[in-house]
């Protein structure tokens, strides 16, 4: 697996995630997709953004697109970030969401010098929380109500990872 800017190329795999029923319920985007045009002009803009970074995560395997990594609500003088992935079809249940995500974390705190990294996973996705976990995020609270899934609401949980907790662990805080 490794992390890159998106490429052309790309678009045909992006599609597909962004289709999945699985993705468009995990990561709260139902009712919210976007349009081919907007989904083409997104990605055809992600690698110039300069307050964010979003990277395409590829399947060394096969080359594919599987999916993607961010770190965006950059707060500069809090050295801080928010983050956030997508692993469609092609690239679940082979590690390769953990290795991302260990790779954009570690990222941001030895290469961009970031203190603090966030994000809110939905209580109906237990698997993206053991990934965290995994990685060393820690729980912090929760958002309650925070997304209308057809006829019922669903908390979602705010973790974080501090720079202290990657330097001593490096993204295997169990061993």
């Amino acid at each position: 697996m490794l992390l890159r800017p998106f490429l052309d190329g790309d678009l045909l795999e992006l599609r597909v995630a962004h289709a999945d029923p699985e993705v468009i319920r995990l990561t709260g985007i139902a009712g919210r997709q976007h349009s081919e045009e907007k989904l083409v002009h997104w990605y055809d803009t992600r690698n110039a953004q300069t307050d964010r970074l979003d990277l395409a995560v590829v399947d060394r395997a096969t080359g594919a697109c599987v999916g993607e990594v961010v770190l965006n609500q950059w707060d500069a003088h809090n050295r801080s970030c928010n983050f956030r992935t997508l692993i469609g079809p092609g690239g679940r249940d082979r590690g390769l969401g953990t290795e991302a995500v260990r790779l954009i974390v570690g990222h941001g705190f030895e290469r961009l010098g970031l203190h603090r990294i966030s994000l809110e996973v939905y209580h109906f996705n237990p698997r993206a929380r053991r990934v965290y976990e995994k990685v060393g995020f820690v729980a912090e609270g929760v958002l309650r109500d925070a997304l209308r899934d057809d006829d019922r609401w669903v908390d979602a949980t705010v973790m974080s990872i501090l720079a202290p907790e990657w330097a001593a662990h490096r993204g295997h805080p169990e061993g």
